[in-house]
């Protein structure tokens, strides 16, 4: 009776793990193959992923390089991602986040065409199949939901979503371009060669639903938006307080300067530079008052002109340092010795309770 008994069990669970196995692999139809880029497409989108891209997500597209910026080359992501998934971000930016955007219509360094064709070059080297996936919403118990979010998911992702040493999964413009399906699909299967494991043989499929329907539950809606974008400065207008005195400050490691030594600094009107290393189009949505666009892959050779060596100057950006780090090492080799970078970042800078100025309107400190 007692084997009898077990043997039973056992096939209930053998049965078990092959319903759950076959819930999570069921085989999907596969979409078209992205366009094929001419030669001249894909040598340029190269060019422009290496110049643009490569600084946070790595030279390989390996992801996790600075600011736990994504891979672009994890299976999960490249063969569950619609173009759009991959373009918006790289066009708009992720507002909150240290990705900003590429597009020269919000102030980014790329046309159209090119952030098309970098997207397509992104899917071509990967080589995945893409998947079809459905659009229709995931539902589960929002509550729950929460409850397994905040025990798996909040030490990377955050209490709220904001993004710790993984990416702001309650970002507004990530939820709203991202279906139920593809957000469950990246808990499902992970992100190969990344922190993110994944959980289907950790979760239930329920609880996995459960917690893409309370990240659903976030999106309070978004739009794509052309700002009107602001004249740059002009090189006569790079100097803060042209008659002040010289700050005098005492850098960490040689480097860098903290966000409460910079605001007094520029409460005393000392004279100085301030440089935004961030891609242009943040620095049209808010900057710290005084602060040039001096974007990181800027050619050197163009921006420096316009600062003399004798100056302070301070660079800063938010991811929180290695955009603002790439430039002053660049301007150091090129014999501008009084330079530092903001340790916090703009995004520390603007925690801390220090202003910045958006858009027209000055001394804004949230």
């Amino acid at each position: 009776m007692f084997r009898i008994s077990f043997g039973l069990i056992a096939s209930s669970l053998i049965a078990l793990l092959i319903t759950a196995s076959f819930a999570y692999s069921q085989e999907r139809e596969r979409r078209s193959p992205p366009r094929k880029l001419t030669t001249e497409q894909a040598r340029v989108a190269a060019n422009n992923y290496q110049k643009y891209c490569a600084l946070c997500h790595g030279e390989n597209r390996e992801g996790h390089k600075n600011d736990h910026a994504p891979s672009l080359r994890s299976k999960s992501l490249m063969e569950s991602g619609i173009a759009h998934q991959v373009l918006r971000p790289m066009q708009y930016g992720r507002e909150g986040t240290a990705m900003g955007g590429y597009l020269d219509e919000v102030g980014g360094p790329m046309t159209l065409d090119e952030t098309w064709d970098l997207t397509y070059w992104l899917f071509e080297q990967a080589g995945y199949d893409r998947l079809k996936f459905s659009t229709n919403p995931v539902h589960g118990d929002i509550k729950r939901g929460e409850v397994v979010y905040q025990k798996q998911c909040s030490s990377c992702h955050g209490s709220k979503g904001e993004g710790i040493t993984a990416p702001a999964l309650m970002n507004q413009s990530a939820l709203a371009h991202n279906t139920d399906e593809f957000i469950r699909y990246a808990i499902q299967e992970g992100r190969q060669g990344t922190p993110m494991q994944a959980f289907k043989n950790k979760l239930s499929k329920a609880d996995i639903d459960n917690i893409t329907a309370f990240l659903r539950s976030k999106s309070l809606g978004w739009t794509d938006e052309t700002p009107v974008l602001k004249a740059l400065p002009e090189p006569k207008d790079y100097i803060i307080n042209k008659n002040g005195e010289d700050p005098n400050f005492a850098l960490k490691d040689g480097m860098y300067v903290m966000s409460k030594d910079l605001n007094e600094a520029l409460s005393t009107k000392k004279r100085m530079v301030l440089l935004d290393t961030r891609v242009t189009s943040v620095w049209q949505t808010a900057h710290i008052e005084g602060a040039i666009p001096f974007p990181y892959y800027a050619d050197l050779d163009e921006t420096v002109a316009g600062i003399p060596k004798d100056v302070q100057i301070v660079a800063y950006c938010s991811c929180p340092r290695a955009a603002a780090d790439h430039t002053i090492n660049k301007l150091r080799a090129r014999g501008y010795t009084r330079t530092a970078v903001l340790w916090e970042g703009i995004f520390g800078w603007m925690h801390l309770g220090y202003p910045v100025r958006r858009g027209d309107i000055a001394g804004v400190n949230d």
